[in-house]
């Protein structure tokens, strides 16, 4: 017999017991900082070398790559390696599922990942952590290496597509699986949010687990207010235990 599959959709609330702002909570970066907004915004970012001076500045002083996977991360991971068939989606660029124990491949990172840069112009990619120790070293806005382009992170910045093939994978495993869990995420970006109604629509049972409401409420089989940390381990361990 097969297993269900279970798909987590994971938002910026799952990497805030990380240390990791997220964006539109009542605490939100965007809130509290409205033009911290510009500097992940790719037409911005790439006609004012200030806005990307201001950028690479914000990643050295947040220090995310130095964040650590919190015990919502850890459950998922958990749950895989129990043998249940799980798939992360994520809105977040951190890599903490990755550092948690999941299999890169079972990870899809809908806006890319801050843990590596890309050359706008050639493509070529990198760790992040090089680019920030040039950073370190005086390079306000380090160029390429390769053919002196602007570096960006690896992220879907506001005004870029999404992967296609990322999204479609994500597609595809929101109409398959037969649990979907839409963890720390306020459901309001499309086209990730629109993917919990894609899961509902085929079938899935539909847990949500947030702090707000968000548009997708009506549609769901169980709605979990708790702070994550503790609700989200607890809900997978349930799962398992089914």
């Amino acid at each position: 017999m097969t297993k269900p599959l279970v798909a987590v959709l994971s938002g910026a609330g799952v990497s805030t017991d990380s240390g990791i702002p997220d964006y539109r909570g009542p605490d939100g970066l965007w809130r509290k900082d409205p033009g911290a907004e510009k500097l992940v915004t790719y037409e911005y970012y790439m006609g004012d070398p200030e806005i990307r001076r201001r950028s690479w500045e914000m990643r050295l002083r947040t220090g995310a790559l130095r964040a650590e996977p919190n015990a919502a991360h850890l459950a998922v991971a958990a749950l895989e390696k129990s043998g249940t068939p799980v798939r992360v989606i994520t809105q977040n660029v951190d890599g903490l599922h990755q550092l948690a124990g999941m299999p890169a491949r079972k990870v899809l990172e809908l806006h890319g990942t801050a843990r590596a840069v890309v050359c706008t112009r050639c493509r070529a990619r990198g760790p992040m952590a090089d680019a920030l120790a040039r950073v370190e070293a005086g390079e306000a806005d380090p160029p390429c290496l390769e053919c002196g382009g602007v570096l960006k992170p690896a992220t879907v910045m506001f005004g870029e597509r999404l992967d296609p093939v990322v999204l479609g994978d994500a597609l595809a495993v929101s109409k398959a699986c037969t649990v979907f869990v839409a963890v720390g995420s306020s459901l309001q970006v499309q086209p990730a949010a629109g993917l919990a109604g894609v899961a509902a629509d085929h079938g899935a049972r539909l847990v949500i687990v947030n702090a707000e409401p968000t548009p997708y409420d009506d549609l769901a089989d169980e709605i979990v207010r708790e702070p994550i940390g503790g609700a989200l381990p607890k809900l997978l361990a349930e799962l398992r235990a089914r």
